[in-house]
């Protein structure tokens, strides 16, 4: 018997349900309700950069009622690495921000399970873990800008070579708050040196996706002593007269989780996003000064 699932089909076969992946080159130009489809039904698992472009793409992160109010106020005070895009309300699976029909449980493309601030499984879906008093914080991702660069005809290398992009935790500290706090995690891409100043003012335009680099050139100066061997995501090439580009990034809570060490909380899998209904335009719950460009 086959199944449907949206655009995509599943196939079923004397009781064992067997799935048949979609890869990304498959949904780089499909519609957000494509996407989506795929997504939530299981077929792709993989990152979602450069995927239902105009959409608004968020980092998660899950923490049980009696962390969230901490959590929340850690996000107010290092709005540039956890610009917030909305919070649910406690056993509720959406946030009201990010559209009707998003569903947590479902919508991003992996997660991540921590148990006493260690990574203790992915899955693809959090239907058999989802707890009554679970509450969700959906943070903008950089994936978001980068439909805005691209448009500029400046090319992102880790979407280019199809692999996630790369990621370092960098000596750069957090602002704590109760059990959360940490260095901040950063994003890289590199960046044609006649092209950075141009980058800068697209990234300030998405306040929501991070803004503006945190840093660029010299990476050691942030405590990455090699480029080629990121934390998370993949190593890039960089070309001759590129200079690598540092972003905050939305994994930043997930070492703020670790280093908090409750008995359980989730996020999304490094790269593997939820994609809202609404604009990549949304701005962010609380504002920030966007205009310092580092010194290179």
């Amino acid at each position: 018997m086959t199944l449907y699932a949206d655009s995509f089909s599943l196939f079923q076969s004397e009781g064992v349900r067997m799935v048949q992946t979609v890869n990304y080159s498959e949904l780089v130009e499909r519609d957000f309700a494509a996407v989506r489809s795929a997504i939530r039904s299981g077929l792709y698992t993989g990152h979602t950069a450069g995927l239902a472009k105009g959409h608004l793409q968020c980092n998660l992160a899950i923490v049980s009622g009696d962390l969230a109010d901490d959590f929340h106020e850690f996000c107010r005070l290092n709005p540039k690495s956890c610009p917030l895009a909305g919070v649910s309300e406690p056993g509720k699976p959406q946030v009201e921000r990010l559209g009707e029909t998003v569903d947590i449980r479902t919508d991003a493309a992996r997660y991540n399970i921590y148990r006493d601030g260690v990574l203790a499984e992915q899955v693809p879906d959090l239907i058999d873990v989802w707890q009554p008093d679970f509450v969700a914080f959906a943070i903008g991702c950089s994936f978001t800008f980068e439909n805005a660069l691209l448009r500029a005809g400046i090319s992102m290398r880790h979407i280019e070579m199809d692999v996630t992009v790369p990621m370092y935790r960098s000596s750069i500290k957090t602002v704590p708050c109760g059990p959360f706090g940490g260095d901040t995690v950063v994003s890289m891409r590199p960046i044609h040196e006649d092209r950075i100043d141009e980058v800068f003012e697209i990234c300030r335009s998405y306040p929501l996706a991070h803004g503006a680099p945190l840093h660029f050139g010299a990476p050691e100066e942030i405590g990455i002593a090699d480029v080629g061997k990121p934390d998370w995501g993949n190593a890039v090439d960089i070309g001759e007269g590129e200079v690598p580009l540092f972003w905050a990034c939305g994994v930043t809570p997930q070492v703020a989780i670790m280093q908090a060490k409750s008995a359980l909380s989730i996020t999304h899998a490094p790269g593997a996003m939820l994609i809202a209904e609404v604009s990549e335009q949304c701005a962010p719950i609380y504002p920030y000064n966007d205009n310092k460009k580092p010194t290179f």
